[in-house]
């Protein structure tokens, strides 16, 4: 979260992602639900540019730095 912050207030892009191992692929809904909390604990520094994506084991978003 910190290196999150740290990114987005220095102008650069943040890519987040979780990766599901082995059976745990069957909780999809989770991983969404716990990067949009990320998503909404970040708000403050940044938006969200991508949301959430499965591609194979991997679900990632990408977040943008704010205008000021």
């Amino acid at each position: 979260m910190k290196s999150a912050e740290k990114f987005l207030i220095r102008g650069d892009k943040v890519k987040i992602f979780v990766f599901f191992k082995g059976r745990s692929i069957v909780y999809k809904e989770q991983g969404k639900i716990k990067l949009l909390k990320f998503a909404e604990e970040i708000e403050k520094y940044g938006k969200v540019e991508q949301m959430p994506v499965m591609e194979g084991k991997r679900m990632y978003m990408i977040l943008a730095p704010k205008k000021n």
